[in-house]
């Protein structure tokens, strides 16, 4: 497919079957033809000139439920909300966005009470990772009953993991700001790590799934940063106003690769 629309390989093939073509091409083609007139358009035109059977057999199953639509009551109110809520969180985010609140909480207690880790600041050192543990758990398999659901609809690209990734940020970010601003710690210092964590999370995560991406960092950081930096009381260079044009150098080229590679997270390979 190109950026746009389509090619009429990829249309054809679909038309007839989509056994030419790859899964991860039937995933972008069914995607892209959700939001695309003109492409969906041409698919009819291809069905009708080049098998009639398959357009048969869809006037044939409208005929038959249209009547039942006309008659058909709609969606309540309640469920529609929940059916919009759904584009932003799972159920399973809620327990998982309130586990990292209570990290960031009880690591601003801990520098509160000058617990003699020097001058480290734990709510500085967590800041990274406390999202990209809420973005991992809202694509986990293990944990989101509806993983397999959610994942095998065209829908699933890229709007819905940003979707996903605001919605714990929007927890994330305000608890940080708390414990920022208890401890003294600069906006900058603990924001531009945090966001560049979470876009190089989703950069990842369109190679290799973005639950894997956030578990590789998440160990990463941990045991570069986290260890060494409570084994000496110490707080890392990385951590440091020294470090925050790196961090926003990653942030840049993190958003780079995320829109570069958008399309990647409309095929199942992203949603591991």
């Amino acid at each position: 497919m190109s950026r746009e629309h389509a090619s009429e390989r990829i249309i054809d093939g679909y038309a007839h079957g989509g056994a030419d073509l790859t899964t991860d091409e039937v995933w972008a083609v069914e995607a892209h033809l959700e939001t695309c007139r003109g492409c969906r358009d041409r698919l009819s035109a291809t069905v009708e000139a080049e098998v009639p059977a398959v357009a048969a057999l869809v006037d044939t199953v409208w005929s038959g439920l249209e009547p039942r639509l006309a008659v058909t009551a709609t969606m309540p109110r309640g469920r529609r909300r929940s059916a919009a809520l759904s584009r932003w969180m799972t159920p399973t985010m809620v327990p998982w966005l309130a586990m990292v609140v209570g990290v960031t909480l009880l690591a601003l207690l801990l520098d509160l009470a000058d617990t003699g880790y020097g001058e480290v600041s734990l709510v500085l050192l967590f800041a990274p990772v406390l999202p990209v543990l809420g973005v991992a758990a809202s694509w986990s398999r293990g944990l989101d009953p509806a993983y397999e659901l959610t994942a095998s609809v065209p829908r699933a690209g890229l709007g819905l993991v940003l979707r996903r990734t605001a919605s714990v940020l929007a927890v994330v970010v305000p608890a940080l700001s708390v414990g920022g601003w208890a401890t003294g710690v600069m906006v900058a210092q603990w924001l531009l790590p945090c966001l560049a964590f979470t876009t190089t999370t989703l950069a990842l995560g369109g190679v290799v799934g973005v639950t894997r991406a956030a578990v590789v960092l998440a160990a990463v950081w941990a045991a570069v940063v986290v260890a060494p930096a409570l084994a000496t009381s110490r707080t890392s260079f990385a951590l440091q106003t020294g470090g925050l044009p790196a961090w926003g150098l990653i942030l840049a080229l993190g958003i780079g690769v995320v829109i570069a590679r958008r399309g990647a997270y409309s095929v199942l390979g992203a949603h591991r």
